[in-house]
């Protein structure tokens, strides 16, 4: 089990750049994969990204591959997300989760979660 903190939400006008964070912390992290996943208003949970602790391997949903880069600091435990080009549709609650299987990108296999942070894109 890792615990997930993140941090770096707030509003921000179309076209516009954020950056997140997701501190992780727990035993053997070298086991996990940490996914980036969103949640609008009246919507399901969408994956938005994954990397594998080892060997730093990304993969993107459509709708933010070529905007969105993940990337981490392994001294510090961290994993960021780059978002450029934000869009308004991008505007939703943004969580970190963590999973042993690696390179998983469905959800249902993420059992460690983060509190999330509000990413508002406006118009």
């Amino acid at each position: 089990q890792v615990q997930l903190v993140e941090s770096g939400g707030g509003l921000v006008q179309a076209g516009g750049s954020l950056t997140l964070s997701c501190a992780v912390s727990g035993r053997t992290l070298s086991r996990y994969t940490i996914a980036w996943v969103r949640q609008a208003p009246g919507t399901e949970r969408e994956f938005v990204g994954r990397i594998t602790w080892i060997g730093g391997l990304t993969s993107y949903a459509d709708s933010v591959q070529g905007r969105f880069t993940i990337s981490k600091n392994n001294a510090e435990n961290t994993v960021y997300l780059q978002m450029n080009s934000l869009r308004p549709e991008d505007t939703a609650v943004y969580y970190c989760a963590a999973t042993t299987i690696y390179g998983a990108r469905s959800l249902h296999l993420y059992n460690d979660w983060g509190q999330g942070t509000q990413v508002t894109v406006s118009s």
